[in-house]
């Protein structure tokens, strides 16, 4: 199952119809139409793929030959997925299950697959850690991926380490993220050098002043592009998937994502991933984005950014 907008550049129109030819099971969400409604405004963005109900992957990669780094567009492509295997295995079941029934008309057994997992031999965990598959639904107002990274910027006690390639957030955001550092946090955000879109770029740097100020590391991955959505608190938490730091993510599209509590080696392979990461990676110091940064992008990022809360 693939998202309509793909079928605007990427993808011909029918591909879906091309893959049932090969016996693939194959749907488009919110196939794109020429017309004007909202409703194409809401986009399918989660990556999911379940393995016979025993394993789940999600993350920011998708299938494409850029995401392997076997095509280049914008330098070295930096992405992050994660593999769960137990209980949480249900919840990305269920979600693409959701999804993919979304209009179906006809009764199915699809169901049988929860069922299936539910009788397959459960996975032994260190019993301290849990692991939680949570999903965002434009649709029904629980603004869930926003909370889960809400709760962790507000327990954070010695740091927040964030990854994401889009920065364009809202007041309430800006504000607990500027507060964490300002109590003695330390905030670290990994961006990308080359941007994928340009407006992207421009919209992110408009509160760039107001982070650095507040104490905000902030960097840029010098060999590329960063896709990972990512964020680390503490030692304790995490979370890997899908949601970017931007209102689309946690407004507009469907999204989900993985939270991690206090699983050591999951949370230290996440940490070191992070710090390999700022190794390689230029930090834009306050002084240098007040005297090199132009008048004119500035500008456009306003602009830009005036109309973010709508796309």
């Amino acid at each position: 199952m693939y998202d309509g907008s793909n079928s605007l550049m990427l993808l011909p129109y029918n591909y879906y119809k091309s893959l049932r030819e090969f016996g693939i099971k194959a749907k488009v969400f919110s196939q794109i139409i020429p017309a004007l409604s909202t409703v194409q405004n809401n986009r399918d963005h989660r990556k999911i793929a379940v393995i016979d109900g025993r394993v789940a992957f999600t993350g920011g990669v998708n299938l494409a030959d850029e995401y392997i780094n076997q095509k280049e567009r914008f330098g070295h492509w930096k992405d992050a997925a994660i593999m769960v295997k137990g209980e949480a295995v249900a919840n990305f079941t269920l979600m693409f299950l959701q999804m993919w029934n979304f209009n179906e008309k006809t009764e199915n057994d699809d169901l049988k697959y929860l069922k299936e997992h539910l009788e397959s031999e459960k996975e032994i965990v260190d019993k301290d850690s849990f692991f939680l598959a949570y999903g965002e639904n434009p649709f029904d107002k629980d603004e869930v991926a926003k909370r889960v990274y809400l709760d962790m910027i507000q327990s954070a006690t010695d740091y927040i380490y964030i990854m994401t390639p889009y920065l364009v957030l809202d007041d309430e955001m800006i504000d607990n993220l500027t507060y964490a550092a300002k109590r003695g946090v330390q905030v670290k955000l990994l961006l990308p050098h080359i941007y994928d879109k340009q407006s992207a770029y421009l919209a992110a740097r408009v509160d760039f002043e107001t982070y650095l100020e507040s104490g905000i590391e902030i960097y840029e991955y010098t060999p590329g592009f960063v896709h990972s959505k990512v964020v680390l608190v503490d030692d304790k938490k995490a979370t890997v998937g899908t949601v970017n730091m931007d209102f689309r993510s946690f407004y507009l599209n469907f999204e989900c994502g993985l939270y991690v509590y206090n699983h050591k080696q999951v949370l230290w392979d996440i940490l070191v991933d992070f710090e390999t990461s700022f190794a390689v990676s230029e930090q834009i110091t306050l002084e240098d984005f007040r005297n090199n940064y132009p008048w004119h992008k500035r500008l456009a990022g306003s602009l830009i950014a005036m109309f973010a809360p709508l796309f």
